[in-house]
């Protein structure tokens, strides 16, 4: 009996998780809609390149997925290195590139993912096969991170570095999956807004 109640649940739970993303995600793709047209032609204006960037990415049980962001390095500024994450001063990033970052204006076109069920506001960011293949086998327990849909913020987001290493995310991914609930999400959601607030989110120290 105990066992049914616990699945009970969970169902339950992750039921009110899609309604929120899905409430949450529709209202925003509404009300994001002028923003989304001045980052348009802001992108346009400084270097008449794409508005858009779409990469591959894993979500729960390891599913592949393509999300989308809005661009803020050059076009094609990984061909011939492969993926390579952005370090300080990135020399790739473009001048309206580095304001979208750090106000984490380049993830809006997520909310679409997050209305699609690709993702959810709050978990794990998803990562990309080709580093996935690599902290698999270099990091123990790394693949537990995908029995969650992948989020926009997290623990690890918030709380973690932008140079954190993957060990080091891997345990506010774990900690957040044990401790999961609809008051933990508002409450990281809130402190990602204050961080978006303060332009803060490619910080190398502490986010707020």
């Amino acid at each position: 009996m105990g066992f049914v109640v616990f699945e009970s649940n969970k169902l339950v739970s992750r039921f009110t998780k899609r309604f929120f993303d899905l409430l949450l995600s529709t209202i925003g793709l509404v009300v994001s809609a002028p923003v989304w047209a001045v980052i348009a032609v802001c992108i346009k204006l400084d270097d008449r390149g794409p508005v858009f960037y779409t990469q591959v990415r894993l979500c729960r049980w390891e599913k592949v997925f393509r999300v989308y962001k809005f661009r803020s390095m050059v076009t094609g500024a990984e061909q011939g290195s492969g993926p390579v994450w952005a370090s300080a001063n990135d020399s790739r990033v473009t001048r309206i590139g580095k304001l979208l970052r750090a106000t984490g204006a380049d993830e809006l076109p997520q909310l679409f993912n997050i209305f699609r069920g690709d993702m959810s506001f709050v978990g794990p960011r998803p990562e990309r096969p080709e580093l996935v293949d690599i902290f698999s086998q270099k990091i123990r327990n790394y693949n537990q991170r995908f029995s969650v849909q992948p989020g926009l913020t997290g623990l690890a987001q918030v709380y973690g570095r932008y140079d954190s290493s993957p060990r080091q995310k891997l345990c506010y991914d774990l900690l957040y999956i044990r401790r999961r609930s609809l008051w933990l999400d508002l409450k990281l959601i809130s402190v990602s807004f204050w961080i978006t607030f303060r332009g803060k989110w490619e910080s190398r120290l502490r986010k707020f």
